[in-house]
């Protein structure tokens, strides 16, 4: 059910933004009245699993075909609404607009005035920048739900008593496991997700921990964000926070349940050696698959010591009890009129991060870290949670939003930087032109997908 949820997830969402963004098109197309000859939710190449038009005052269907029926063709001025199979994104068809459903030998020569083509510059603007904009304004307006139904809960980072724990290149640059973050430069951070994105997105010099009761300043290398993302595998954080490994619940039938140990144990030793963090456990267990381990722990006051051995995926049964239990949270309630400002200002700021990582995804190391649908679907929770799943379609929406907007034939930045530059000369680019701009330009984003697939693959299925 797990991956199953996921898949569910990710396409649930990716609908929800491919209909926000084709109709952000659309209805700036009707509002200056140019036809748009097809919608469709998701790719429909060789059939459609529906298509649907309305016309002679009835909505008419076609299921599983090819092509609409013949009589269709007598409705132009009608939209042709269709779901297709391939859930990779969707269209919108506006007439008389070089796109990826319409080449320039497929226009006629006379333009007539419902086309694309033979409207404004300014209109033909509004016309694509409609997707990006409904995109953003539909993230904000998530966000806003956000805050007003569930508000915002978090771990203060000075509740964190047992410092962070810290990946090798964070190790390198100086840190040590278990310092407590006290400054970024001069500003206290609040949250742990405020250290690491001041980490890969500023140009932070100084970080002020407090270590072993006295305060050290340690400087930051300009090249440590690319070295922690270059280092890191997809999903895992290069810091989080440190804590005891503690016994919140034990599976039935499992390694840990046959050894008896229970909900409130305490772990302290493992084959002889005295740990603490659960990181430390963590790593042990996955290079211990199939064998057996000693552990010594607490239960109340008293130290037991048993032996087990860990399955095949170094696992041995128990859910450990997480940060949050240990260190509390704070929760930020707003009302309708508090959520709209917070929301709004989510919506810039996920904007911002999101613009700022540009400068790490051109380099070598943020190369190695682009994902195909494979990435983004493992991003979505295994059991179903409507908070995080909100949470992620506005990310998405963000990001789709400012993807679309960078100029490259193909992407609707693309068409507006050719409009911008027909408004700036007065000359309007040929539409053999844009069919050729466009077929390179899906050319490299084609490549890009296949680029990010091979490395998903390469992430998940030959570790």
């Amino acid at each position: 059910m797990g991956i199953a949820t996921q898949i569910l997830g990710l396409v649930a969402s990716l609908a929800f933004l491919i209909m926000t963004h084709e109709l952000g098109h659309f209805t700036f197309a009707k509002i200056f009245k140019i036809r748009v000859d097809q919608f469709y939710m998701f790719f429909n190449p060789g059939f459609s699993i529906v298509r649907m038009k309305r016309f002679d005052g009835k909505m008419h269907f076609s299921f599983f075909s090819g092509r609409p029926p013949k009589e269709w063709a007598d409705h132009p001025e009608n939209t042709e609404w269709g779901l297709g199979w391939l859930p990779l994104g969707g269209y919108c068809a506006i007439n008389g607009m070089v796109d990826e459903t319409t080449k320039a030998s497929d226009l006629s020569e006379e333009v007539h005035e419902w086309e694309f083509r033979a409207k404004p510059a300014w209109q033909r603007l509004l016309v694509i920048s409609g997707g990006v904009l409904v995109n953003f304004l539909s993230a904000i307006i998530i966000y806003i739900a956000i805050c007003f139904t569930w508000g915002r809960e978090y771990i203060p980072l000075e509740n964190a008593r047992f410092g962070l724990e810290f990946s090798q290149e964070m190790l390198d640059a100086g840190f040590q496991n278990g310092d407590k973050i006290l400054y970024i430069d001069t500003t206290k951070p609040q949250t742990l997700g405020d250290f690491t994105n001041d980490i890969l997105l500023e140009d932070v010099k100084t970080v002020t921990v407090e270590r072993g009761g006295e305060t050290v300043v340690l400087d930051i290398p300009k090249t440590l964000a690319r070295k922690v993302v270059g280092a890191s595998k997809q999903g895992e954080p290069f810091c989080n926070y440190r804590f005891p490994f503690v016994v919140d619940s034990v599976l039935p039938e499992t390694p840990a349940a046959t050894a008896g140990l229970q909900k409130g144990d305490s772990l302290v030793c493992l084959n002889d050696s005295a740990l603490f963090s659960y990181f430390d456990y963590k790593k042990i267990f996955m290079e211990s698959q199939n064998k057996e381990i000693a552990i010594d722990f607490y239960r109340g006051d008293s130290l037991y010591h048993t032996t087990l051995q860990l399955d095949s995926m170094g696992m041995m049964g128990v859910g450990p009890k997480q940060p949050y239990q240990f260190f509390g949270t704070v929760q930020e309630h707003y009302n309708f009129f508090q959520s709209i400002p917070k929301g709004i200002s989510m919506g810039f700021s996920t904007l911002g991060d999101y613009v700022k990582q540009f400068k790490i995804i051109f380099t070598k190391e943020g190369a190695t870290q682009l994902g195909s649908f494979l990435t983004i679907g493992s991003i979505f929770p295994k059991v179903w949670d409507w908070y995080r799943f909100w949470n992620m379609t506005a990310l998405l929406g963000i990001i789709l939003a400012f993807m679309n907007i960078i100029p490259i034939p193909g992407l609707d930045g693309g068409y507006l930087l050719f409009i911008l530059v027909e408004m700036i000369t007065g000359k309007k680019p040929s539409d053999k032109f844009l069919g050729i701009a466009n077929t390179i330009g899906f050319a490299l984003l084609i490549a890009l997908m296949i680029y990010a697939l091979g490395l998903d693959f390469r992430r998940f299925f030959f570790k």
